[in-house]
């Protein structure tokens, strides 16, 4: 299989349709709780995109694209949710024994041009752009980007319905269950792309509160042939994956830049 072009933040073709690229800045999902017991339960779910993990101090996620997945597929209403200068919070009902999935995903399309000598840019659906007559200007170029950005908590037992793959992007299929990963653990994770393995693709994993380190402690992974990697885990705490794949596709007979990006969030427990 040929090696992916990666990079844990998109560079090249995708950055130059950003006015200011975020490689700083990191997207993240946190619940208040990842594994609970009993018949019931709610839990309350942060999501920021900061320059510390899980401390908000940048811009809130935004809730349009969030969906909560149940064991048995069905999707969940978020409740109370609001949205302020630096994260979006809302609470999620748990009534079924399992293991939830939490993400916001979804494509954003991009047009760039030049008009009277200076660059514009401008963000939207496609029919937005499209509406817009964007495809009419001169030299106009379009690019795509879908970030699933995803973190599971479990009411019970863990249950892995929720990693069924769907064969599009960027798809966390893990070996080892995220809500079952203790200290001295060596957890697998594998992560496909459009329904590969993704061989060769960099992944980070990263501790959070690394504001309170003199390093980040960043630890880049490279999947192998089966799109796993094998991740030990010396201390516990919450924990930040990501990976990204640059490269080119077709939209609607467009040729077009495309950024697929993958965030989950997960804990690890004392042992």
């Amino acid at each position: 299989m040929k090696t992916l072009r990666i990079g844990a933040v998109a560079l090249g073709i995708f950055a130059i349709f950003l006015a200011q690229p975020s490689q700083a800045h990191r997207i993240w999902l946190l619940p208040s709780t990842f594994t609970l017991s009993g018949n019931e339960q709610w839990i309350t779910v942060d999501g920021a995109i900061s320059n510390d993990l899980f401390y908000p101090n940048h811009v809130p996620l935004r809730l349009e694209r969030v969906a909560v997945t149940a064991p048995d597929g069905s999707l969940v209403e978020i409740q109370n949710a609001a949205t302020g200068k630096f994260r979006s919070v809302f609470d999620v009902h748990l009534t079924q024994q399992g293991t939830y999935r939490i993400a916001q995903a979804g494509n954003t399309f991009f047009a760039r041009w030049t008009e009277d000598g200076e660059p514009q840019r401008r963000r939207g659906t496609l029919d937005e752009l499209l509406a817009a007559g964007l495809d009419e200007k001169e030299g106009v170029q379009f690019a795509v980007s879908n970030r699933s950005v995803a973190t599971y908590v479990t009411l019970g037992a863990p249950t892995t319905s929720v990693f069924e793959t769907t064969g599009s992007g960027l798809e966390f299929v893990p070996a080892s269950h995220p809500n079952d990963l203790f200290a001295g653990d060596t957890a697998a994770f594998r992560i496909v792309h459009n329904g590969n393995p993704a061989e060769g693709l960099e992944v980070t994993v990263v501790q959070g509160a690394d504001r309170y380190r003199n390093r980040a402690g960043d630890t880049m992974y490279t999947a192998d042939a089966d799109g796993r990697i094998s991740v030990t885990f010396d201390e516990p705490g919450s924990y930040w994956l990501e990976a990204s794949v640059e490269g080119e596709t077709e939209v609607e007979g467009r040729k077009m830049a495309e950024y697929l990006a993958l965030v989950v969030t997960f804990e690890v427990l004392p042992e």
